[in-house]
C-alpha cells in the first residue's frame, strides 16, 4: 500500500472498497449481474435522451425534466459501477484517496440534482393535473430551464463545499471502506482527523437537500391525489393516475432508500441493510426509470416507433 510520511502520521494515500464481500463464488454471478443491469440502464436511459432532443412531439416541459433525469441517471451510474464491474474482475479494490474524492464528487452532485429534479418533476405533475388551464402559462420554457439549472447548480454547489472540507482531513488508518462505492459518511469515518465540523455539514446537508424536496413532492401529490377523487367517471381517474404512476414509482424507490440511509441515525448493526438500500437509489433507480417509463408512457412507445420507422426507411 502506498503511503507518505507527514506530521510524523503515516498517511494513507489509497483505500479499499469491500463492497460485496471476497467470496470468489459470487465474483462472477455479481459481475454479470451488475453488467446486464448496467447496460440495460445505459441503453434505456441513452434512448430516452435522444428521443427527448430528435422528437419535437416531446419537446414538453414533462420529457424536458424526463430528458434531464435520465442524463443525471447516466452520469452517476457511469461512476459507480464500471469501477464495481472491474473489482469483480480483476480482484483490485484499491482506490486513490483522490480518485474517491472525484467518484463521491460526481455521484454527490448527481444524487442532490436528482432530488431537487424529482420535486421539479412531481410539480409539473402538480400543474398538469390541478390547474389544466393554467398549465402552460405557468411551466414556461423559462421555468423548466431555471428548474433545471437550480438542481445542477445546487448539486455543485454543495458537493463543491463539502469536498472542500473534506480535502483537508488526514487519513492514517485503517484504510476499508465498507461499501461498494466511495460514500461521505464512510469516508469521513476513516479520518484521524477532526471530523466534527465536516459530519455537521454532511448531515445538514444531507437533510436540507433530502427532505424538504421529498416533502414538497409529497405534498404535490398530496394535490394530485385529491384531484384524481373529484374526477366524476373511474376511466377519468385512471387516465389521470397513469400520467404520474410512473414518477411515483421512481420517487417512491430513490427517497425511501435515501432517507434510510442519510437522515436515519447511523447504527453499526445497520451497516449492511444502509449497503443494500444504497443499491436501491444508485442501482436500481436508474434502472427503473428507463423501463418504467418507456413501458407505461404511450408518447414515449410512439415516438421509439417513430424513430425506429424512420431509421428503417432512411436505410
Amino acid at each position: 500500500m502506498e503511503h507518505m510520511e507527514t506530521d510524523n502520521k503515516t498517511a494513507i494515500t489509497t483505500f479499499i472498497l469491500l463492497g460485496f464481500g471476497n467470496d470468489p463464488e459470487l465474483q462472477i454471478p455479481l459481475f454479470l449481474v451488475f453488467l446486464i443491469t448496467y447496460s440495460v440502464t445505459m441503453a434505456g436511459n441513452i434512448i430516452i435522451i435522444v428521443l427527448v432532443i430528435r422528437d419535437h412531439q416531446l419537446h414538453i416541459p414533462m420529457y424536458f425534466f424526463l430528458g434531464n433525469l435520465s442524463c443525471l441517471e447516466t452520469f452517476y451510474t457511469s461512476t459507480l459501477l464500471p469501477r464495481m464491474l472491474a473489482s469483480f474482475l480483476t480482484g483490485d479494490r484499491t482506490i486513490s484517496v483522490e480518485g474517491c474524492y472525484i467518484q463521491l464528487y460526481c455521484f454527490g452532485i448527481s444524487a442532490i440534482a436528482e432530488c431537487y429534479l424529482l420535486a421539479s418533476m412531481s410539480y409539473d405533475r402538480y400543474l398538469a393535473i390541478c390547474k389544466p388551464l393554467q398549465y402552460a402559462t405557468l411551466m414556461s420554457k423559462s421555468l423548466c430551464f431555471l428548474l433545471s439549472a437550480v438542481s445542477w447548480l445546487g448539486g455543485i454547489t454543495v458537493m463543491t463545499l463539502l469536498l472542500s472540507l473534506m480535502s483537508q482531513l488526514k487519513y492514517c488508518g485503517p484504510h476499508e471502506i465498507d461499501h461498494f462505492f466511495c460514500d461521505v459518511i464512510p469516508v469521513i469515518n476513516l479520518s484521524c482527523s477532526d471530523q466534527t465540523l465536516v459530519t455537521l455539514v454532511s448531515l445538514t446537508v444531507s437533510f436540507i437537500d433530502i427532505v424538504p424536496s421529498f416533502l414538497l413532492t409529497l405534498l404535490s401529490y398530496i394535490c394530485i391525489i385529491a384531484a384524481i377523487i373529484k374526477i366524476p367517471t373511474s376511466d377519468g381517474r385512471k387516465k389521470a393516475f397513469s400520467t404520474c404512476s410512473s414518477h411515483l414509482v421512481v420517487v417512491s424507490v430513490f427517497y425511501g432508500s435515501l432517507l434510510f440511509v442519510y437522515v436515519l441515525p447511523q447504527k453499526e448493526a445497520l451497516r449492511e441493510v444502509d449497503k443494500i438500500f444504497s443499491v436501491f437509489y444508485t442501482v436500481l433507480t436508474p434502472l427503473i426509470n428507463p423501463l418504467v417509463y418507456s413501458l407505461r408512457n404511450k408518447e414515449v412507445k410512439k415516438a421509439l416507433m417513430r424513430a425506429v420507422n424512420k431509421f428503417g426507411i432512411s436505410k
